[in-house]
Order: C-alpha cells, then structure tokens, then sequence
C-alpha cells in the first residue's frame, strides 16, 4: 500500500496545471505536490495516477514515489486566495502526494533520453491511452540526468464512462494509440518490438497488486460495480484485455 501521511503545510499552488495542484510540506519531513480530490477531475484522475504509474515501475519507466496525504482542515484557514482555500476545504481527507523532485526542469528535448527509455514511455502510454505526452503538454521531467514521467491523470479515459456505462474490455482492447504527436516520437526506435518484452512483466499478479495500491475511498462504485472489489477487478479485466487482445494499440515504429 501507499504511504500514508498528514500535510503539515500548504506551501503554494502550481498555476501551470488546469487542476492546480499544490506543494505541500508532510509529517515524514517530505515535500510533495498534491493532487486534490476537490479538483475538477474528479477522484477517478487520483485513480488513474496511481495505476499508470505503478505499471510504470515494472516497466523501469522513472516516476516519483507517491503517498496518500491527508489534509487537516484547518490548513485551508490561513490561505488568503480565495480559489486556493476553495479547493483545500474540497479535499479535506485523502489526497495524492507525488514526491516533489527539487531542481528538476521541464523538459523541452535538449537533454533526450535514449532510445531504451524513450520506447519504455511509448509503450506505457500507448497501453493506457495516455494522450497527454505531446509538445503541449510533455508531462516529463529531467531530474539527475533522467527523464521521469509525470501527471497520468489523462490515461484510462474508460472509467469516465463508467457511471452511464457498463465496463467495455473489448472496446479498449481494440482501440488504436497515435503515437504520431508523442514528444519522444523522435527518439525511440520501433516500439512494437518491445511489447512481448514488457507486457511479460505485467502478470496478472503484478497488474493486481498496482490496483490493490489505490485507496478504497477513492473508487467510484457504480449500478454495475457495487463494491471496491468489483471496480479493482474492473480496471484489472481491462488492462489484461488490452494486453491479450487483438494489439492495434501498439505503435508500429512511432508514427502509428
């Protein structure tokens, strides 16, 4: 399970973001920046952050370490912006914490990484139809000379649709990934090369304990899915379809 831990500060928000996430200091003497569950997107983006990013790590993809931050309430009381005090006091309880990289700059294809790791990130995305990895929005940083992927809230678009209707594995496993528009699509080699590869590392085990990692409270029930078990057993059907299915996601090269 993730790490859980109490914001002892709110330091300042991150304006670049539609959601406004903020840095927030925590009782383990970390910093981190907070996605809230008060945000526009709603707790299914808390979701998907914690999935893709748990795939990302059998797959050696760099991302931060993340933790579930409860937030005190009293924390929204001395913060004179009226936006920012809005949305502490809509995510007072547990929110994201992604472990803050000091120093780390925004990458902006000076400092590529090699091809391994470039093709590593296409395949992630690809698997979980992240369509937020673009020149306008790269979602990547460089931090000691890595590159480290960042903010997957875009990625298992499906769970949207999940409260009008009922989980689709066959619709996702057949939907195709433009890998066209990708910032790294310049760096990797042929990404379909590498899927026998990395889709052996997730098992049906591994893909099991990435969504065991997400909180109970944030997952959504729905007519169709009545408990947490059911909606943890929906994203791992869905995923392993993906996985076994016809393949049409899989960029052939980069330039899908």
């Amino acid at each position: 399970m993730l790490p859980e831990l109490t914001a002892t500060r709110y330091v300042t928000p991150l304006k670049e973001g539609g959601s406004l996430p903020g840095i927030v200091e925590a009782d383990d003497d970390g910093t981190y920046v907070l996605k809230f569950r008060g945000a526009g997107q709603g707790l299914k983006v808390l979701v998907a952050e914690v999935v893709v990013a748990g795939i990302a790590r059998l797959v050696d993809v760099p991302v931060p370490e993340l933790a579930v931050v409860r937030l005190d309430p009293r924390i929204a009381r001395y913060e004179a912006d009226e936006e920012v005090q809005d949305l502490l006091t809509a995510s007072v309880g547990t929110n994201l914490g992604v472990d803050f990289l000091p120093g780390s700059l925004g990458y902006d294809g000076s400092r590529p990484p090699d091809a391994d790791l470039a093709e590593r990130i296409i395949w992630l995305d690809a698997l979980t139809a992240n369509v937020d990895r673009t020149w306008a929005n790269p979602n990547l940083l460089v931090w000691h000379g890595r590159t480290w992927a960042i903010d997957h809230g875009a990625a298992l678009y499906f769970h949207h649709s999940w409260p009008s209707r009922a989980p689709s594995p066959e619709r996702f496993a057949a939907q195709p990934f433009d890998a066209s528009r990708h910032v790294l699509r310049d760096v990797a080699g042929d990404v379909a090369r590498r899927h026998d590869e990395l889709a052996a590392r997730l098992t049906p085990e591994a893909l099991e304990a990435v969504v065991a990692e997400v909180p109970e409270e944030w997952l959504e029930t729905t007519d169709e899915l009545v408990d947490a078990d059911a909606v943890r057993t929906a994203y791992g059907r869905m995923l392993r379809a993906r996985l076994d299915g016809p393949l049409t996601w899989v960029p052939s090269g980069v330039a899908a």
